[in-house]
């Protein structure tokens, strides 16, 4: 169950069904970087014994960055240029330095990307439903997924060091509620 504390503006819904072409192209940058995430982790120290779960993390990503490259294909879009994200930039820009503290943040950062997109893949998909079946399928599809990303990245922060886990945890809670409730032009997923 995801635990985040405010919902994204209402005018989020609006701007992405208007910009679907601009959405998936983001959507296949963001998969491509979850992808690197997931490997990155892998250099910590502390999660020797979760290599394997972020290697199949990281192979998952992949495999819906080439499906997102599919629908573009079959759409005739080109993969334009990724667009930063303000609420994904504001997270990782929090990321604490130290042996544990950075390793909790990266990892709790993950999960609150992965939850994010668990939730709003699952609103795109009721949304869709009338409009295009195919992209609406494909999202909730997707949902399971994230959500099992969101869960794996916390208790992986949680066998490092579980109070401090829980602690930062209610920082990312709250940081999110501000990022995410933050008006935003762009035609992107976060």
């Amino acid at each position: 169950m995801l635990m985040l504390r405010a919902k994204p503006p209402e005018s989020w819904l609006p701007k992405v069904l208007a910009n679907l072409d601009a959405v998936l192209v983001d959507h296949a940058h963001l998969e491509r970087k979850a992808a690197q995430s997931a490997l990155k982790l892998q250099r910590y120290q502390q999660l020797t014994r979760s290599l394997q779960d972020l290697t199949e993390i990281a192979i998952e990503e992949l495999e819906h960055f080439n499906l997102v490259l599919k629908l573009l294909n079959d759409r005739e879009i080109e993969l334009g240029q990724a667009i930063s994200s303000p609420w994904i930039s504001g997270m990782m820009n929090s990321v604490r330095k130290g042996r544990n503290e950075q390793v909790i943040d990266h990892l709790l950062c993950a999960a609150m990307i992965e939850g994010r997109s668990c939730e709003k893949f699952q609103i795109l998909s009721v949304a869709l439903a009338s409009v295009d079946e195919r992209l609406a399928k494909f999202y909730a599809e997707l949902v399971e997924s994230e959500g099992n990303h969101y869960a794996t990245y916390l208790l992986m922060a949680k066998q490092v060091d579980e109070k401090e886990t829980e602690r930062r945890l209610d920082f990312y809670l709250d940081l999110d509620a501000e990022l995410v409730t933050q008006p935003s032009d762009l035609p992107i997923l976060h």
